[in-house]
């Protein structure tokens, strides 16, 4: 068994100035800028939110502006081809997680554990091939 949640929102921003973007979207969406430098480098601003919500993350990109999702998992591998049984292609590995594109298009992330590396216990649990 594996599980896997919702765990991100990314707005991802074709912009050479990401702390005007991030300090936007923190007051459009009323929620400080975090303090500290982010573990996967200078390309993203995380926004404060609960433990029990979505973590939300400005990010500087090459491609046109957009919003994408990224679900964690346990078992990223596992998350990855159970998606792909349901019809999304694996598109890059980068780093840590898998680059994902869904049937009708939309790109999004598997990712590992977010908020202290637990998901919850509101996760969904899938069988593994073979249980």
């Amino acid at each position: 068994m594996h599980h896997s949640r919702l765990s991100s929102i990314l707005i991802d921003c074709r912009t050479e100035d990401l702390d005007s973007a991030a300090r936007f979207w923190s007051a459009a969406l009323g929620r400080p800028l975090r303090d500290g430098a982010h573990p996967d480098g200078a390309n993203y601003v995380t926004l404060v939110t609960h433990d029990d919500e979505p973590v939300i993350e400005v990010q500087k990109v090459d491609h046109e502006s957009r919003v994408h999702l990224d679900i964690e998992s346990d078992d990223i591998e596992a998350e990855v081809h159970r998606l792909e049984a349901l019809g999304a292609k694996r598109v890059a590995a980068v780093k840590t997680w898998v680059v994902m594109e869904a049937p009708s298009g939309q790109r999004f992330c598997v990712i590992r554990p977010q908020h202290g590396g637990k998901l919850g216990p509101h996760a969904n649990e899938w069988p593994d091939p073979g249980d």
